[in-house]
């Protein structure tokens, strides 16, 4: 299958030259790690754990494999594992938000406000042109969504409602009803492109959000019922995540923490748009890595994000509305992705599909605020 796959590449005429990617991704002002991928031996000398024997593409360009998407939801389920097609399960809530945002007939929202002044996103301006690496400067013109399903159970005080992290705003949305009118508030409140990145949200909906209390987000596909081999990979690169992080003073969370514990929610911020606008950036740079007294990570299963071939598939969110989406990751290059991508804010470019807000020029981390 592997030489089929090279064969294939070349036709294609697909880029597997890791030196020219290298140059491409830094001419795009991306930070990047000259490190190794793979710190150990091979074969691994150090007990890392392996996978069983899977037919991973380890052969064909990687790079680009990401589709273009302005807002990934991740919708709490406390399940590993779901239907093929978790938008086709009626009565979901990532089937009403699936109906809303491919029908065209989505909710207007009346109420939120953009921000004012718009920080400065780490890809503005880079008009480089990476294939699978998108930025959210332009909410209005990229709109799609892509809906997930996660391991996380909800938080919310009535278990029969969803909780909703959204990203790349890094927002966890509570109190959502499985049904149509509660994807619509969802959407109006958190996802839709009028929603600007980090606006300010109303408090007309009954739905709440708070900024997520962890200093990086870590999703790792483990859709078996998809394709088996994501499933077997996950729970294998959790573990080795775990135990990455805390060697290195972290905390590490497969369940999300309540967000209330960390403050009131945003739709109860006190003072001026402008103010409100402040004290939204001030709180999603209180949890992230750079600046937090207490470092923590979640790390959740999530359903098919696509390139299953490309398994194990791992995405990493942090606060600044980065989103690091890697491929062909075993429990062997997670000790690198700690250090170099979690902790360093530097992309591996031989693991990298693509990712949000990636380009961040004068600068050497994509961790620096």
């Amino acid at each position: 299958m592997s030489t089929i796959r090279k064969i294939v590449a070349l036709a294609l005429g697909h880029n597997t030259d890791m030196e020219q990617t290298a140059a491409r991704l830094q001419a795009a002002a991306i930070p990047l790690s000259d490190a190794p991928c793979r710190g150990c031996a091979d074969p691994c000398d150090v007990g890392h754990e392996e996978y069983p024997r899977l037919d991973i593409d380890m052969e064909t360009e990687m790079l680009g494999s990401v589709k273009p998407y302005a807002r990934q939801i991740v919708i709490s389920t406390g399940k590993s594992d779901w239907v093929r097609d978790v938008t086709d399960a009626k009565g979901t809530l990532a089937a009403y938000v699936d109906e809303l945002s491919s029908s065209g007939h989505a909710p207007k929202d009346k109420d939120s406000k953009k921000p004012k002044d718009k920080p400065a996103s780490p890809s503005e301006g880079n008009g480089t042109n990476v294939p699978g690496v998108y930025d959210s400067t332009n909410l209005a013109k990229n709109k799609r969504v892509t809906i997930l399903n996660g391991s996380h159970r909800t938080v919310s005080d009535d278990h029969d409602k969803e909780t909703v992290l959204v990203f790349p705003d890094y927002k966890v949305v509570t109190d959502v009803d499985r049904s149509r009118t509660g994807a619509e508030q969802l959407w109006t409140h958190a996802v839709s492109p009028s929603v600007g990145l980090h606006a300010v949200p109303s408090g007309s909906t009954n739905v709440k959000s708070w900024i997520i209390p962890y200093s990086c987000v870590v999703l790792l596909c483990s859709h078996k019922r998809r394709d088996k081999r994501c499933g077997i990979a996950a729970p294998k690169l959790e573990h080795a995540l775990t135990l990455a992080l805390e060697r290195e003073g972290w905390e590490v969370h497969t369940q999300l923490d309540l967000p209330s514990l960390h403050g009131p929610p945003l739709e109860n911020l006190p003072g001026s748009e402008d103010e409100k606008h402040a004290a939204v950036l001030e709180r999603l740079k209180a949890v992230h890595a750079a600046h937090a007294e207490h470092k923590r990570a979640l790390v959740l299963f999530c359903s098919h994000v696509g390139g299953h071939k490309y398994a194990g598939n791992m995405i990493i969110n942090t606060p600044r509305g980065v989103a690091v989406w890697y491929g062909r990751v075993s429990t062997h290059e997670v000790e690198a992705i700690v250090k170099e991508t979690i902790i360093g804010g530097k992309i591996l470019p031989p693991l990298l599909r693509g990712g949000l807000n990636l380009s961040f020029p004068g600068h050497q981390s994509l961790n620096d605020w």
